[in-house]
C-alpha cells in the first residue's frame, strides 16, 4: 500500500474497519504474497492464518511472505491421516509457528452427550462443536486473520474481498488467494514445488472431516465432495 499505517494494537475497531476497506481497494489485484507481507507489516503479532491444511499453497506463500508467521489448525478428530501428515509436514519444515486448537469435547465425549455420528444426523450442529466454537477461541486473541477462501470456490463465495472487515468477530479478514482461479493455484504449485495433502492424488478437491468428505469426478464442482447428498455447503466458519 501507498500509505503508512499506524501500529494495528492503537486502532479502534471503526478505525480497523476502515483501514480494511481502504487495504481491500488498494490490494485488489496485489500478489497473495503481497497482500500477506503488508497484513504482517500490519498487524505484527495480532495476525494469524487459519489452516484446514487443505489449502496447502496458502500456508507455503505466507510462510515465504511472513516467516514466523502465527498458524492455527483445528484439529476436529475426524481428520484424515494424510493431513494431520500434511500438517506436521508444515509445522516442522516450514518457518511458521503453529499451534493446533482442539474442540471442548473429544468425540467419544461428544458421541456420549449426541449420540454417535451427529455429523450425519445434524452436521451444522457437528461442525458448531468441532469448528467453530474451536475457531473462535483460536482467533480470540488476534485482531486480524486470513484465510485461504478463493471466489471460485463456491457461489456464497464470490465476492469476498482480499481484505475485508469480520463484523461477526470484530477482525480484519484477509483472503490473500481470492481472485486465484484454479489454474492460478496449480501454476504457484508447480512453479514453487508445494507440498500438497495426499489426499489430492486421490480426487479430493475439496479437503474437510473424512466423515463429511469424498473425492469428486473429473469436471465435478471442487466442493461437490463435502456434505455430499445435503444442502449444506459451508461448516460455518466463514458465514
Amino acid at each position: 500500500m501507498s500509505t503508512s499505517t499506524p501500529a494495528a494494537a492503537d486502532l479502534t475497531d471503526d478505525e480497523l474497519r476502515t483501514l480494511a476497506e481502504q487495504a481491500g481497494a488498494e490490494l485488489e489485484g496485489a500478489h497473495p504474497r503481497e497482500i500477506v507481507a503488508w497484513a504482517a507489516r500490519t498487524f505484527g503479532p495480532d495476525l494469524v492464518l487459519a489452516s484446514s491444511m487443505g489449502d496447502e499453497v496458502l500456508v507455503h506463500l505466507a510462510a515465504q511472505a511472513a516467516p514466523g508467521i502465527e498458524v492455527i489448525f483445528l484439529d476436529t478428530g475426524y481428520h484424515f491421516a494424510e493431513t494431520i501428515g500434511t500438517r506436521d509436514y508444515y509445522a516442522d519444515f516450514t518457518p511458521i509457528h503453529l499451534t493446533t486448537i482442539l474442540p471442548l469435547r473429544t468425540v467419544a465425549e461428544q458421541d456420549a452427550e449426541h449420540g454417535a455420528r451427529l455429523h450425519d444426523r445434524d452436521p451444522n450442529l457437528c461442525c458448531a462443536l468441532r469448528k467453530v466454537e474451536p475457531l473462535e477461541r483460536g482467533l480470540a486473541p488476534y485482531r486480524a486473520w486470513i484465510t485461504g477462501m478463493r471466489r471460485e470456490d463456491a457461489p456464497t463465495r464470490t465476492d469476498i474481498a482480499v481484505v475485508g472487515w469480520d463484523a461477526r468477530r470484530g477482525k480484519v479478514r484477509l483472503n490473500p488467494l481470492a481472485a486465484w482461479t484454479q489454474a492460478d493455484v496449480d501454476a504457484y504449485v508447480e512453479a514453487e514445488g508445494v507440498v500438497l495433502n495426499p489426499l489430492r492424488q486421490a480426487g479430493y478437491a475439496s479437503i474437510g472431516c473424512a466423515p463429511c468428505t469424498r473425492a469428486v469426478a473429473p469436471g465435478e464442482d471442487p466442493r461437490a465432495g463435502r456434505w455430499s447428498g445435503t444442502s449444506k455447503t459451508e461448516c460455518g466458519l466463514h458465514t
